[in-house]
């Protein structure tokens, strides 16, 4: 159902993405935005503290739960914009990002924005993800 929403343009002038679309084109229904997810479990406990790939895997997790409760799945994101504590946390990002897309098929690839932040919501926390969505 998202291929059909759904479109994924990387124009030859922008060159190639490594895991994100530089255009995603929504022909949707329906909107969802999903507030910044952070490492906590459905308790609001702290997941991996000082551990930035355990973290990373719970915001993803979260993700996948608010998306779940709106009858979504990764293969609805059109945007993503990614909050890290430090940059060099960016390999372990990416490697959990994939995990969760790999999760659906087609393979998705939103549009990705990512900042280094000097805080976040709680000193702890090393991530944070926010997101929209598009259903048909």
């Amino acid at each position: 159902m998202a291929d059909e929403v759904i479109g994924y343009v990387n124009p030859p002038e922008l060159g190639t993405p490594p895991g994100y679309s530089h255009v995603v084109e929504v022909r949707a229904r329906k909107l969802v935005f999903i507030a910044g997810q952070t490492s906590v479990d459905r308790d609001g406990k702290l997941v991996g503290k000082g551990d930035f790939a355990a973290q990373a895997e719970q915001v993803f997790r979260n993700l996948g739960a608010a998306l779940a409760a709106v009858g979504c799945d990764a293969g609805n994101l059109v945007k993503l914009t990614v909050f890290l504590r430090d940059m060099s946390d960016l390999r372990a990002y990416r490697e959990a990002r994939g995990r969760f897309f790999g999760s659906v098929q087609p393979a998705a690839a939103p549009a990705v924005t990512l900042v280094e932040v000097s805080r976040l919501y709680g000193p702890e926390f090393m991530i944070e993800v926010e997101a929209i969505a598009a259903v048909g």
